[in-house]
């Protein structure tokens, strides 16, 4: 199983509006891919993650 990441704020809201009431975090994605975590983009343009940390997260 992966994460799902949005590329923006606006990708997020819409997708997670579709399984209930969404709460947002900031990855810090950079920081992450410099510790040696792997990321994949996906056919359909998302970008997945086998996990993030919380020391990667920052809430909205």
């Amino acid at each position: 199983m992966y994460v799902h990441l949005s590329k923006d704020i606006e990708t997020a809201k819409i997708v997670g509006a579709r399984h209930g009431k969404p709460l947002f975090y900031l990855v810090d994605a950079m920081t992450m891919n410099k510790d040696g975590y792997e990321f994949f983009l996906s056919a359909n343009g998302v970008w997945l993650t086998k996990n993030v940390p919380a020391k990667y997260l920052n809430k909205l």
